[in-house]
């Protein structure tokens, strides 16, 4: 079986953070996203997968997943993205005539995805498996309508959904999918529409199997989701440290990575501390992930994600709730007490005032 990562959009939803680079390259946990949905697939037992990309994409991606040694990675070009169904026909070459399992690469499951790979099984005549997740208002989404153990029905974004369950992003299918994507007309947005295929193989008497996700589900689409799915992750820590420690104060589950400088500071929590990171001087507060090289001094921070080589100095108010890209700077001095949040793109620059 073949995994194939579906990571050519460029994630507007998020900018200004996707402005210079795309969104599965953003760190949740101090770990980019698709490299958890590569962990999840390799976990699952797969070593061979594509990632569809687009010319915006690809050199982030190369990038990121260059030193990636556990899976052989292969780099499918979509351009440009015309839908979920058109990024499996670009992948045919790739895919060839086996099962593959389709991964969004901005969705992050509590337990990996191994119980979708080990649900589908094609010699009971089944023909594709879908994640579904119970949720308040599925119209956002594709819904699927479900009877006796079999997925019946299912549409995309519809307005009065049929039902609570939306498909979450992991699909398993067997290579009958193929046949169902010829010929699919485009959307009104003319994109080819993946709910599409499988109410397609569904009428051809295809047997398409649901799995509830057990555990939480995150799709990634905008600063709430990444700083919740941080805070998701950070639950997991075991504390480790490994860094220097100068008169710091230490509370709960606390990671410092080796070469991290903690000094005349307190970190409660779930954290994380970074390679290379200094914090002095400085209050760390829960659900805080702080990335490889970066820089707090004088300043405090709580729940929030601050990636690779973003500084922070003598800021008065409390940065929380905020999600700062990579080489950004913040400075200031204030005496209000206070507390800001900022969603800030890589190579900002802000100075807080008074």
């Amino acid at each position: 079986m073949k995994g194939l990562i579906l990571a050519a959009g460029l994630g507007t939803r998020l900018r200004p953070l996707t402005s210079l680079r795309p969104k599965p390259i953003i760190a949740v946990a101090n770990k980019p996203i698709i490299i958890h949905a590569i962990d999840n697939l390799v976990e699952a037992g797969i070593r061979q997968i594509g990632i569809v990309v687009s010319h915006d994409t690809i050199d982030y991606l190369k990038g990121t997943l260059n030193s990636y040694a556990q899976a052989e990675l292969h780099y499918i070009m979509q351009a440009p993205p015309l839908g979920l169904a058109h990024a499996v026909q670009v992948s045919r070459g790739f895919l060839g005539d086996e099962p593959f399992v389709m991964y969004l690469g901005d969705n992050l499951f509590e337990h990996g995805i191994t119980e979708f790979v080990t649900a589908f099984q094609p010699q009971q005549g089944m023909s594709a498996v879908l994640a579904l997740v119970e949720v308040e208002d599925p119209r956002s989404l594709g819904v699927a309508v479900v009877e006796e153990g079999r997925i019946v029905r299912l549409v995309e974004k519809p307005q009065v959904p049929p039902s609570n369950l939306a498909v979450a992003g992991v699909y398993v299918f067997d290579p009958t999918i193929h046949r169902m994507i010829e010929g699919l007309k485009p959307g009104a947005k003319g994109e080819y529409q993946i709910t599409d295929a499988i109410q397609r193989l569904i009428e051809h008497g295809g047997h398409v199997v649901p799995v509830k996700v057990s555990g939480w589900w995150k799709d990634t689409g905008n600063p709430e989701d990444i700083l919740d799915a941080n805070r998701l992750m950070l639950m997991k820590l075991t504390r480790r440290l490994e860094g220097e420690l100068e008169q710091a104060e230490l509370i709960g589950p606390v990671v410092v990575e080796a070469g991290a400088v903690v000094r005349r500071s307190t970190v409660v929590g779930p954290a994380i501390i970074g390679p290379q990171a200094v914090v002095e001087d400085a209050y760390i507060g829960p659900f805080t992930s702080l990335g490889r090289g970066v820089i707090v001094r004088d300043a405090e921070v709580e729940y929030a994600v601050i990636e690779e080589a973003s500084r922070l100095e003598a800021v008065r108010h409390r940065i929380r709730s905020s999600l700062i890209g990579a080489q950004v700077v913040v400075s200031g001095r204030s005496h209000r007490p206070s507390s800001h949040r900022l969603i800030l793109g890589d190579k900002s620059q802000v100075e807080v005032q008074e």
